[in-house]
C-alpha cells in the first residue's frame, strides 16, 4: 500500500508544470527582444500547446522510480507515539535520494499513508560520517539515519522537539539492495576511526553486560529512572559529571580512560552534554532489532488509544503468568509472578500509576541481557501478553 502511494504521489506530478518547459521557448523570445524591450518574462506570459513539451529531462517514470529499495523504520524516541510509529523508507539509485512515509491504521478497516520525509538527497547529521551523502551502503538493519527536525516543518510536534531526528533501520528488501548495489558498494567503507569507536564501545559493552547479568533488572531500569530524574530540564541532555556519577551510584565500573574514550565518542558535537537515551544505548548496548520489534509490538497492544503511556491498571489486566515455568512447576502461583512483575515494573516508573514505552522498553532491555537466543526472548515477552 505504501510503495503505490509512493508512486502515484511522484508521478501524478504534471510535466506541464516542469521549469524545464520555459527554457527554449523563453530563448527564442530573448532573440526577438530588443534591449529596451518592458515585456514581460515568459514565465508570466502564456505558453501554447506546440512549445510544451510532452516529457522533459526531470520527468519521473514507472521505470526510473522502480529502482529503489524499500526499507522499515523507527524512531528511536522515549515518547511512546513517536517510537511505534510505523514508517517504510525508499531509497532511489537513479539520484540518491529517499523518501519515508507513514502508515497509519484506524481500528480494523481505516488506513493511511502519509509522507513523513518528502522525497530528496540527504546526509548524515551526526558522528564520523556527518555532511556525507546517503547512499546503499547505509541501508542495513541496526543502521541510523539522522535529520535536521528544521527542515521538516511538517513533522509532528513531538518530533520537532529534537533538533536532530534520528531513524532506526529495522529491515531491509535485501533482493532488492543485492540487485542494485555495484561492486563499488559491495562493502561499506568503514574508516579506522569509526572502526576503532565501536571497538571501544563493544569491550566497555562486553563489560557491563557481565556485571548487570549477575545482578538482575532492576539495576538498568534504575539506572534509567535516576537518568530521568537527573533531567530537570525535560530535553533528555546530560553532561559528564551527571553521567559519571550515575554509574558510581549503580556500582557499574568504568575504568577513567575507557570512560574518557567513550565520552569523546558520545559528545563528538563537543558541546559537553549528551543525550542520557544515547548514553545508556551506547555505553551499555541494546538488543536487537528482532526482539525490539516484539517489544513495540507488546506496547501497542496495549496501548491502543496510541497515548505513549499506559496505566498500571491496564497491564494487571492484560498480564497473563498462568504459563509461566514457576506456575506450570508449582512452585508460585500466578498471583505471585504477577505481583513480582508489577512492582518490578512500577520501580521503573517516573509515575506509580502508568509506564511509558520508554520505561516499558528499559524493562525488557534489562531482560534481554540475561537471554542468549532471540527465540527464548521472544517466547518470555511474547506468552504473558498473548502476542
Amino acid at each position: 500500500m505504501v510503495a503505490e502511494q509512493v508512486m502515484i504521489d511522484h508521478l501524478s506530478r504534471a510535466v506541464i508544470s516542469d521549469p524545464e518547459q520555459n527554457l527554449t521557448s523563453e530563448k527564442q523570445e530573448i532573440s526577438h527582444i530588443l534591449p529596451d524591450s518592458k515585456l514581460a518574462p515568459i514565465r508570466f506570459r502564456k505558453r501554447t500547446l506546440h512549445e510544451t513539451k510532452i516529457r522533459t529531462q526531470s520527468t519521473l517514470t514507472e521505470n526510473i522510480l522502480s529502482h529503489k529499495v524499500q526499507f522499515d523504520g523507527r524512531i528511536i524516541s522515549r515518547n511512546g507515539r513517536d517510537a511505534c510509529r510505523e514508517l517504510v523508507g525508499f531509497f532511489f539509485t537513479h539520484d540518491q535520494s529517499l523518501t519515508i512515509y507513514e502508515y497509519r491504521q484506524f481500528g480494523k478497516n481505516r488506513t493511511n499513508v502519509l509522507p513523513f520525509i518528502q522525497k530528496n538527497i540527504y546526509c548524515h547529521q551526526r558522528g564520523r560520517r556527518k555532511g556525507k551523502q546517503y547512499r546503499l551502503a547505509d541501508l542495513y538493519v541496526g543502521a541510523n539515519l539522522t535529520f535536521l527536525s528544521s527542515d521538516h516543518p511538517r513533522l509532528p510536534e513531538s518530533v520537532k522537539e529534537n533538533t536532530v531526528l534520528t531513524l532506526r533501520i529495522t529491515n531491509v528488501d535485501w533482493r532488492a539492495l543485492d540487485s542494485l548495489r555495484t561492486d563499488s558498494e559491495e562493502h561499506d567503507d568503514v574508516t579506522s576511526e569509526e572502526a576503532n569507536d565501536r571497538k571501544i564501545l563493544k569491550a566497555i559493552q562486553d563489560l557491563l553486560k557481565e556485571q548487570l547479568r549477575k545482578r538482575g533488572v532492576r539495576i538498568l531500569t534504575g539506572l534509567g529512572k535516576h537518568l530521568q530524574q537527573l533531567d530537570k530540564e525535560g530535553n533528555g541532555l546530560l553532561d559528564k559529571a551527571d553521567f559519571k556519577q550515575a554509574l558510581k551510584l549503580f556500582r557499574l565500573e568504568v575504568s577513567e580512560n575507557d570512560f574518557e574514550s567513550f565520552w569523546l565518542i558520545l559528545n563528538s558535537s563537543g558541546n559537553g552534554r549528551a543525550d542520557y537515551g544515547e548514553f545508556k544505548r551506547a555505553i551499555i548496548g541494546e538488543m536487537n532489532e528482532y526482539r525490539k520489534s516484539f517489544v513495540r509490538k507488546a506496547f501497542m497492544k496495549l496501548d491502543f488509544n496510541k497515548t505513549g503511556s499506559v496505566s498500571i491498571i491496564d497491564i494487571s489486566k492484560c498480564y497473563c503468568a498462568k504459563m509461566h515455568p514457576q506456575v506450570i512447576s508449582g512452585h508460585s502461583t500466578e498471583e505471585e509472578i504477577k505481583s513480582s512483575f508489577l512492582e518490578t515494573l512500577k520501580d521503573a516508573c517516573s509515575k506509580s500509576d502508568e509506564v511509558s514505552y520508554g520505561e516499558f522498553e528499559d524493562y525488557y532491555e534489562s531482560l534481554s541481557i540475561g537471554i542468549v537466543d532471540d527465540e527464548d526472548f521472544v517466547n518470555v515477552l511474547c506468552t504473558p501478553w498473548g502476542i
